[in-house]
């Protein structure tokens, strides 16, 4: 049989024995065991009360690999042989741990939870598949500390998580999105929404063709998208100031910078020129106020401060553009 599992022939899970079930469900919990170890290490230094919660998981799934190992050791002797997720059909597998990096905190619950879940539907098949009395009973015991371990991370949450740590997590979440995304990418939304305001309704106003000033604010926003994210990616490297990965800062400052000039370059698609401008000044307008709700949304500006920085200085960047356009 182990030849046929390791040659490549998934088997499926009906056709195991006792003892090669055993042999699963001790891979398994050993996997999910250290799944719970990385997430543990992974949250130490950020989310220190998470990873208790993973602490406390890693050791509940440790025990039950030790409870499964002595069943088999008393049935079957000492030679485990190897079977694995991967080797059953139908299993549900793991994702490398690498894949599952810089993942939400919330989602990564959500997966334990999960976890949890796949544990006691394995337990209560292989409930179906044996008929030892002890190996039944054994099954039985682990199906229902599943059932219960599906709620784990909420008991471990109450024992861990009191309403300071959970209150302090949130800053800590919340300070993370702040400085990674939500700085560079309101940096470049100012950025592409102002600075393109005046090329834009320049060429409007200097040559009434609607086309034209579309490629005009076509080629601005790209332009100033591309420089605003190659600028913030080169800014640091975010180990010495928890502002997070360069690449990640310049695609949201780059995106954000080219979306912020389009906004109000697209109504110049529209063929009448009159058309298209007053469209276009309804969308600076709603632009301007957006990026002033933001400010004071996410980086506690007071929201009168953040309309004068922004609504009013907006406002003159496009005047210079309309009467540059004009001259």
């Amino acid at each position: 049989m182990l030849n046929r599992v390791l040659g490549g022939q998934r088997r499926r899970f009906d056709e195991l024995t006792e003892a090669e079930i055993l042999a699963l469900a001790i891979s398994a919990e050993e996997d999910d065991a250290r799944i719970y170890a990385a997430y543990a290490d992974m949250l130490r230094d950020e989310f220190p009360a998470s990873a208790k919660i993973f602490d406390g998981m890693r050791d509940e799934e440790n025990e039950h690999r030790g409870m499964l190992i002595e069943m088999f050791k008393k049935k079957f002797g000492d030679n485990i042989p190897l079977v694995r997720r991967e080797h059953v059909k139908g299993f549900l597998e793991r994702k490398p741990f690498w894949l599952m990096k810089n993942l939400p905190l919330e989602t990564i619950r959500q997966q334990a939870w999960e976890m949890e879940e796949a544990a006691q539907n394995f337990y209560l098949e292989a409930l179906k598949r044996t008929k030892d009395a002890n190996i039944r009973k054994l099954l039985g015991d682990l199906a229902l500390a599943e059932q219960h371990h599906k709620n784990a991370a909420d008991d471990l949450t109450d024992e861990h998580l009191g309403e300071d740590a959970l209150e302090e997590e949130d800053k800590q979440k919340h300070r993370k999105f702040v400085l990674t995304y939500v700085q560079p990418g309101l940096a470049g939304l100012m950025d592409g929404s102002v600075s393109t305001l005046a090329p834009i309704f320049a060429a409007a106003f200097a040559t009434h063709s609607t086309w034209e000033t579309f490629l005009v604010g076509l080629a601005a926003s790209i332009g100033a998208g591309i420089s605003m994210g190659f600028t913030e990616a080169a800014s640091d490297d975010g180990k010495l100031t928890g502002r997070g990965s360069p690449i990640k800062r310049g695609f949201a400052s780059g995106i954000m910078t080219t979306i912020g000039g389009l906004g109000h370059a697209l109504p110049y698609l529209i063929a009448d020129f009159w058309t298209a401008t007053v469209t276009a000044i309804i969308v600076v307008f709603i632009e301007l106020w957006v990026i002033a709700y933001i400010q004071n949304r996410y980086m506690d500006t007071p929201f009168w401060r953040a309309v004068l920085q922004v609504v009013f200085g907006g406002s003159l960047v496009f005047a210079a553009g309309i009467l540059i356009g004009n001259a």
